[in-house]
């Protein structure tokens, strides 16, 4: 009888996408034959796994957590993808969705993460591979983001929730503070909602300092081409774009934007002003604003096929 090792049944998952225990199975069943168990897998249906890899996943779901660490808090925020909203409100999907974002805290980089073991021992990677198999659509960890901050809180929301700590936008909001842990919470979740919202834009960064110059230069460039459009002499020019960045810098710098709950205050005056009720300085140290799909573009096969299907129905 063939030995069937876990170097032949990780071959075959390779070749074949199929699930772990599918391949060992497939294995079994055909003495360790590699090509036989191939279209035993084919037979029932369950080498389909690679098949999908290069079909788009846009939906999926946004998950944070947060962990409390000594005077402090970690937490994450990962997007993980599938094809469809229905899967999204799978329960196996998003128990899976749940402990990826929980292992995301402590991951280094994206690769680190989909080599991290769950509590079943396989890794992230494999466990999606199995979940592909069994449900059908292609799934991938996209990204994550992590916030840490000690003494103090990160804050936590997520918009369009679908379970718990998960949904379409997911927000972390970190406050550095030695003060009261409870006012502090309701502030992050304030300025989490805040975030979520991204009005009057979504901040693009927390100070001036932290945008990318590229963009700023980008947005001179346009400005000064308007005014000089209008006829404008160089000398006026100059001070109508340096107004007008202010204004720019207002719309998408977190601090200076207005708060959603006061828009009498800036975000940066409103954490100011709760410092007396904390009961010490509060500092905001950083955010993360996640979208599900967010830059992620359907293929024009994939768009053209899909009126097709709209079009016979």
């Amino acid at each position: 009888m063939v030995q069937i090792n876990a170097a032949l049944v990780k071959a075959l998952r390779d070749k074949s996408g199929a699930g772990m225990m599918d391949a060992k199975k497939a294995l079994v069943e055909t003495e360790g034959d590699m090509d036989v168990a191939l279209d035993w897998l084919r037979k029932k249906g369950l080498s389909k796994a690679a098949k999908k890899a290069d079909r788009v996943a846009a939906e999926g779901l946004v998950a944070v957590r947060v962990e409390t660490r000594g005077d402090g808090m970690a937490a994450a925020a990962v997007e993980v993808n599938a094809e469809t909203d229905f899967v999204a409100r799978n329960a196996l999907f998003q128990s899976t969705v749940a402990e990826i974002a929980t292992l995301s805290i402590d991951a280094i980089n994206i690769e680190a993460l989909k080599a991290a073991q769950t509590s079943a021992g396989c890794s992230v990677s494999n466990t999606l591979t199995d979940l592909i198999a069994q449900i059908g659509e292609n799934m991938s960890v996209r990204r994550f983001a992590t916030l840490a901050v000690d003494p103090g809180v990160v804050a936590v929301y997520v918009h369009n929730a679908a379970g718990e700590g998960m949904g379409k936008i997911g927000v972390l909001v970190a406050l550095k503070s030695e003060g009261d842990k409870a006012v502090l919470t309701e502030l992050g979740r304030k300025l989490a909602m805040h975030v979520a919202a991204g009005s009057p834009a979504p901040a693009l960064a927390l100070s001036e300092a932290g945008l990318d110059r590229a963009v700023v230069e980008k947005e001179r460039d346009v400005l000064a081409s308007q005014a000089r459009e209008l006829g404008k002499p160089e000398q006026i020019i100059e001070k109508m774009v340096e107004g007008r960045l202010r204004k720019f810098f207002e719309e998408i710098v977190l601090l200076k934007q207005a708060f959603v709950f006061d828009p009498d205050k800036s975000v940066a005056e409103a954490i100011k002003a709760t410092e007396t009720e904390v009961g010490a300085p509060v500092e905001l140290t950083g955010f993360v604003r996640m979208v599900l799909g967010e830059g992620v573009e359907k293929k024009e096969e994939e768009l053209a096929a899909e009126v097709a299907a709209v079009a016979k129905a």
